[in-house]
């Protein structure tokens, strides 16, 4: 089983780049002759977060469709065919035995260029309702792999396998103690730390929630590790410069250590942040986003909070309710406990083993 040359296309986010990753590193601990390239999208985060991983990438000069603008979607097609002469460049020079998709649009020209030329691909589709992108390559995947049941209604039942969403080993470990995350952060052992992630990209309802009450953290003696996103930094910098009790940035790296020293996580209900906090196990107040497609992130929250393992604010309420939410939750450690046992029974820690498995056995 060693010796495959694999393609990882996609990203643009870290739900599309953190899952592939973790399907690269799984493949090379059952096959470690496996050798990988990485496809993402030149200019967005992949380009930075997958050379940290130790693996190869190659940007191409593609932009997704702008629904806001529809102006800045003249050069689409140009783009498009850049591209792919780009994915022809790259695959006649790596000849690769398979392509792994893992969405986003970097990887639709690439899976599309390789079901041309007969070469196996695998899709890893993970949230609850497929991408147009997934679901038109789907029909010529050799396997699907997917977050949860009820797919056929996007894909072809007989390739599909419910895996769950590869999580980073790092995550799934959580060797990190709380002590040891709180210190990472320069923060205090003797007050309760709420974690807020917006997603990689950011949340402008939650920061704006959590830029209002900036002080009512202090005024409830409590920490605040806060990830802004890119967009929302310089403004919460200002706002936190001579607060020594809140750690900011735009992007943490080694989420364990963030998950560890949280006592109460906000976040954003994408597919992989749910799959990740399901595993860390901490209560969690979501804040879905509301435009995402067919509302899945809403779905994702709902299914954690009818079973008593999350809950919810609507992001057009999350600057009046999210803090006296959280601020109720922090103060009922009754109610915390019965969230963590409910999350951690959704958790799946295998998702990458049952990926690379099905992967090697369909190519041996």
């Amino acid at each position: 089983m060693s010796g495959k040359r694999f393609i990882i296309a996609g990203g643009g986010t870290g739900g599309h780049i953190f899952p592939a990753i973790a399907i690269a590193n799984a493949i090379k601990k059952i096959a470690p002759d496996s050798t990988f390239i990485f496809i993402g999208a030149k200019g967005k985060m992949e380009m930075e977060k997958v050379p940290l991983a130790g693996y190869e990438i190659e940007g191409l000069t593609i932009a997704g469709f702008n629904r806001s603008s529809l102006i800045k979607n003249i050069g689409l097609p140009f783009k498009l065919i850049q591209s792919f002469i780009q994915v022809s460049s790259i695959i006649k020079r790596y000849k690769p035995d398979a392509i792994i998709g893992v969405g986003g649009y970097s990887s639709f020209p690439v899976l599309k260029y390789a079901q041309a030329k007969g070469i196996p691909t695998f899709i890893h589709e993970a949230n609850s309702f497929a991408g147009k992108s997934n679901m038109m390559l789907g029909k010529k995947a050799a396997l699907i792999f997917t977050a949860t049941d009820g797919m056929e209604k996007f894909f072809p039942l007989a390739k599909i396998i419910v895996s769950g969403n590869p999580v980073r080993t790092s995550i799934v470990k959580m060797a990190v103690s709380q002590a040891e995350g709180l210190k990472h952060f320069n923060l205090s052992t003797d007050k309760k730390t709420v974690l807020v992630i917006g997603g990689s990209l950011g949340a402008k309802s939650i920061n704006e929630a959590i830029d209002n009450n900036i002080d009512v953290f202090e005024q409830q003696k409590l920490q605040l590790i806060w990830q802004t996103g890119r967009p929302y930094l310089e403004k919460a910098m200002a706002k936190c410069k001579e607060k020594a009790t809140v750690f900011v940035s735009d992007f943490i790296v080694q989420m364990e250590y963030a998950y560890a020293a949280a006592d109460v996580i906000i976040s954003r209900s994408g597919a992989m942040a749910v799959s990740e906090l399901c595993i860390t196990g901490k209560p969690v107040v979501f804040v879905p986003f509301p435009h995402a497609a067919e509302d899945h992130q809403t779905v994702n929250a709902k299914k954690l909070a009818d079973k008593n393992a999350a809950m919810i604010v609507a992001d057009k309420n999350a600057v009046k309710e999210l803090m006296p939410k959280v601020i109720d939750l922090i103060n009922d450690i009754d109610l915390q406990e019965k969230m963590k046992v409910n999350i951690k029974k959704m958790s799946v820690l295998n998702a990458d083993e049952i990926v690379a498995k099905e992967i090697l056995n369909y190519l041996n």
